[in-house]
């Protein structure tokens, strides 16, 4: 059993089977109560007030997932309602008129009689209500309630000033009335916003009572004020959500009363049910991740006259754990089941209890359930017969025998059988008692009637979650043995990280990094050994060899012994090892993983960011005159942008090999990098070149570490110049519109930006940690082979001389752009370098295919920002595009096609 802390009484110190109880007499909390509505008999007073020792301290306040839910849902809330009310103008105008139209003969004293009296009935309500809790001894969430109203006060009128100075016409319109005598109305209520924000912080609509009053009022005050023409139906529906959000915002960051349930009303509880408990012991079983988290607070509760129980106690809180890794689950997974994201403690009660007796009936060893309760209104507790026993993961390698997988898998077969899906067997979920039986537990996130896919998924995790202890080799012997090779090898197309547990996943990758690191090593002391043997050889050597030849060889010997040094140390997964062991048996087993995901992340982040970016541009281009402009071209800076654009590729081949050693074909590595133009149109541009570039050296004959190193070293070396270029040319085009040569206000604003984050990444422990492995695992290729590299001059001079060049090229392109339609419109060189490194850093940044949307939006605003006219920087920017980007896709394919016909790609 995990370590254990005792809950019981003064005059009873008891021992487990499995634990030590620590006895503990603090004082009892002054309100704590058993639970609502709980008959505990004639005795049960006596027994409660003797329990005097408590779990571990509970925090006083969770941050809530579903507060922070709520708070997102009421911000995207709001901007629907303003981009409706900005795009939608005229849908507005007809509701308002609509409105007015059949308004209009309703009585004027009704109208006014009804907002005076609403008016005070919603500020006598929460007066009312704070009175009740205070009476209650509840003044903390009255302190929560008026932070909240504060809050939303502040919001609103910063709403207020926004929408009267800064926002478009068609939102103003939308959100206000004019008044007579000239004027607006408030887009937000002054007093209903905040009243709403406290209302919903003390939690009024979780009282029926108080929750029928408050829509009462609210309904009352917005018609009145909407009849009186006080106002717009946007502008109520701003306010309610801006009070409604601010107090979920206020909860979520200044946590909620804790409300879950302590050790005494836990034995409360189970008097209530008909149990007589001594002690109840937490056992600390801290998850390791938040698909972990809603599995519950275990006790191991003794009794005065029977075996022990293990109690499991679920409330809201340790529910909502995970909430958001299980959405996203959802969401992303298709063909299978994940359960319901948001889900009563009604119902995850009679879940669990459903798969509890469900596993039993199908002949599993699993607990048994005995009792069932709620423990309040806001958790409930599930009540197990004891099972003693140590889980997988806590079992010494020389402790899993055959027999023990074998018994595993028996209990996996029984659960397949009655079509029951455990969904998380991974170690801590399998327990071996003292006889070497093994029992299934954490049955909580199961499924009945499941699916095929879902349960070759619990097959692929057994085999991974055994792999990882016993070996690939055994675990899939034991699965043989018992289930058949025709169950496992269906398996197989499931055998994919995605399909396995969070933790099983987390586990595969520390993995993967060791091995990594193994690989890493024995290459790097290979090529020392090799080193030392080509000094030694030196040393000895009488009279001078042949020079190239033995250059050659001895490259080539080296080249040898890392590569065998590399095959020797290279490693396969353990679900590679596992599909081999599989396909041993059965040759022909399908393979192929079976698509699991929706959109993948990285895609999902590229659709969001292109919106957005093509959003801006679209509105930024809608009023540029492009008629116009075609007939003002200048078709001579438009050859010679063309030029410029063609030339470039030019200079990213000698960027490129200026950091490879070996004699690669120049030729063939401008063809690639023309190639490149059609991987950046389905990758984003930060890693299409790198991935191309990288497979073009080693398809070269360069090694697959040294192909990474060179190209690693020619984007460190690129960041570095662009870094350089940057600062270089910000400084000039500061100091252009001065006499002396001090630097611009914004140099010195970016400047002194650099060095504070720069600074905060020193001075926080988890950045630091960060950047240094990440800076340290780039380094530790990059550096030796910049050092063969400054060992040939006229390499370095090439690759730096390109990167110069390549800079130089793109930024000649975009000025004749400017020129071609710009008729004197013209910017400094300085100034055209400042606006395209910009841009390029962002269009690196954002993930989309090479950074479409957000190059134009950055490069358009740059433009106009530095002087040129929307129109002119529109039109060049969209021609810099079409021949950096769009043009070259067709020649880019080509080439593409080309080079992998002939095995370079």
């Amino acid at each position: 059993m995990a370590e254990e802390q005792g809950v019981q009484p003064t005059n009873a110190a008891a021992s487990t089977p499995d634990a030590e109880a620590r006895p503990e007499t603090p004082e009892p909390p002054e309100n704590t109560e058993p639970p609502e509505n709980a008959d505990c008999g004639d005795d049960a007073p006596g027994h409660i007030d003797r329990v005097s020792g408590d779990e571990p301290l509970l925090a006083a306040r969770v941050h809530r997932p579903s507060d922070l839910l709520r708070l997102l849902t009421g911000v995207l809330a709001i901007a629907v309602l303003l981009a409706i009310a900005a795009f939608a103008h005229g849908t507005t105008s007809g509701l308002e008129s609509d409105i007015s139209k059949g308004t209009g003969g309703t009585p004027d004293l009704l109208i006014k009689l009804a907002g005076l009296t609403s008016s005070i009935a919603i500020l006598i309500l929460p007066v009312a209500f704070a009175i009740e809790r205070l009476v209650k001894r509840d003044g903390l969430r009255i302190a929560d309630g008026v932070l909240a109203a504060v809050l939303a006060h502040g919001v609103s009128l910063a709403t207020d000033l926004w929408v009267s100075r800064a926002a478009p016409q068609s939102i103003t319109d939308a959100l206000t009335q004019p008044v007579t005598g000239g004027g607006l109305t408030d887009p937000v209520h002054g007093y209903l916003a905040p009243v709403i924000a406290y209302m919903t912080a003390v939690g009024m609509a979780r009282r029926p009572r108080w929750r029928v009053a408050l829509w009462v009022v609210l309904l009352a005050n917005s018609l009145a004020v909407l009849l009186g023409g006080q106002t717009t139906p946007f502008s109520i529906a701003l306010t309610i959500l801006i009070g409604w959000t601010v107090a979920y915002g206020t909860l979520y960051a200044v946590g909620s009363p804790n409300v879950r349930p302590t050790g005494r009303q836990l034995l409360a509880g189970l008097r209530h049910v008909g149990f007589k408990p001594v002690t109840a012991m937490r056992a600390e079983d801290v998850p390791d991740s938040s698909e972990q988290g809603d599995r519950g607070r275990r006790y191991l509760v003794t009794l005065e006259d029977g075996p022990p129980l293990d109690v499991t106690v679920v409330d809201r809180e340790q529910q909502a754990q995970g909430f958001f890794y299980r959405v996203w689950r959802r969401l992303t997974l298709r063909s299978i089941s994940t359960g319901r994201s948001i889900q009563s403690l009604r119902q995850a009660l009679e879940q669990e209890a459903l798969l509890a007796y469900a596993a039993i009936a199908a002949g599993a060893n699993a607990p048994k359930l005995i009792a069932t309760s709620e423990l309040g209104p806001d958790a409930v507790m599930l009540v197990y017969e004891h099972v003693g026993g140590r889980s997988l993961d806590s079992l010494a390698d020389d402790e899993i025998t055959d027999e023990l997988l074998r018994s595993a898998w028996h209990q996996a077969k029984s659960l397949q059988s009655r079509r029951i899906a455990h969904r998380r067997l991974v170690g801590d979920a399998i327990l071996v008692d003292r006889s070497g039986a093994v029992i299934i537990t954490d049955l909580r996130g199961g499924e009945i009637a499941a699916g095929d896919v879902v349960l070759r998924m619990d097959i692929a995790q057994l085999l991974t979650t055994l792999g990882l202890r016993a070996g690939a080799e055994r675990a899939v012997a034991a699965a043989l043995a018992v289930l058949g090779p025709d169950a496992v090898a269906d398996s197989l197309p499931l055998l994919q990280p995605i399909a396995l547990s969070r933790s099983t996943r987390a586990t595969l990758r520390q993995l993967a990094r060791e091995r990594s690191q193994r690989e890493r090593e024995a290459v790097i002391e290979a090529s020392d050994a090799a080193r030392q043997a080509k000094a030694r050889s030196n040393t000895n050597e009488v009279a001078p060899a042949d020079s190239r030849k033995d250059v050659r060889a001895e490259k080539k010997a080296e080249k040898s012994a890392i590569d065998d040094a590399l095959e020797n140390a290279r490693e396969e997964d353990l679900l590679t090892q596992i599909r081999h062991q599989v396909l041993l048996i059965r040759p022909q087993a399908p393979v192929e993983p079976v698509r699991l995901e929706r959109i993948k992340p990285r895609t999902l982040v590229s659709l969001i960011a292109g919106s957005i970016a093509a959003y801006f541009l679209f509105t930024q281009m809608a009023n540029i005159p492009f008629a116009d402009l075609l007939h003002q071209t200048q078709w001579g800076w438009v050859i010679a942008a063309v030029f410029f654009s063609a030339f470039s590729y030019v200079a990213a081949a000698m960027s490129l090999l200026g950091f490879v050693p070996e004699n690669v074909s120049f030729l063939r590595t401008v063809l690639a990098q023309i190639a490149g133009s059609f991987v950046k149109l389905v990758a984003p541009a930060a890693v299409g070149g790198v991935a191309l570039n990288t497979r073009f050296l080693q398809r070269s004959g360069i090694r697959p570490g040294l192909a990474v190193a060179s190209v690693g070293a020619s984007q460190l070396f690129g960041l570095a110049s662009h870094i350089t270029l940057l600062m270089v040319f910000g400084y000039i085009t500061g100091t252009e519109s001065t006499a002396d040569l001090s630097p611009s206000r914004t140099v010195i604003a970016g400047l002194l930006t650099a060095a504070v984050l720069a600074l905060v990444v020193t001075a926080v422990p988890f950045l630091r940690k960060f950047v240094v492995t990440r800076v340290r695992s780039l380094f530790a290729g990059v550096i030796p082979r910049m050092l063969d590299v400054l060992q040939r001059p006229r390499k370095l001079l090439t690759g730096i001389g390109g990167m110069l060049l390549l800079t130089a090229t793109f930024v000649m392109c975009l000025d004749s752009s400017i020129r071609a339609f710009g008729e004197g419109n013209t910017l400094s060189y300085a100034s055209i370098a400042v606006v395209f490194l910009t841009a390029n850093a962002v269009g690196s940044a954002i993930p989309t295919p090479g950074g479409v949307g957000a190059v134009e939006t950055a490069l358009t605003t740059a433009l106009v920002i530095a002087g040129l006219p929307a129109g002119v920087a529109g039109a060049a920017v969209l021609l810099y595009r079409l021949l950096t980007f769009w043009l070259p896709v067709l020649p880019g394919w080509l080439c593409f096609n080309y080079l992998t016909r002939r095995g370079e790609l």
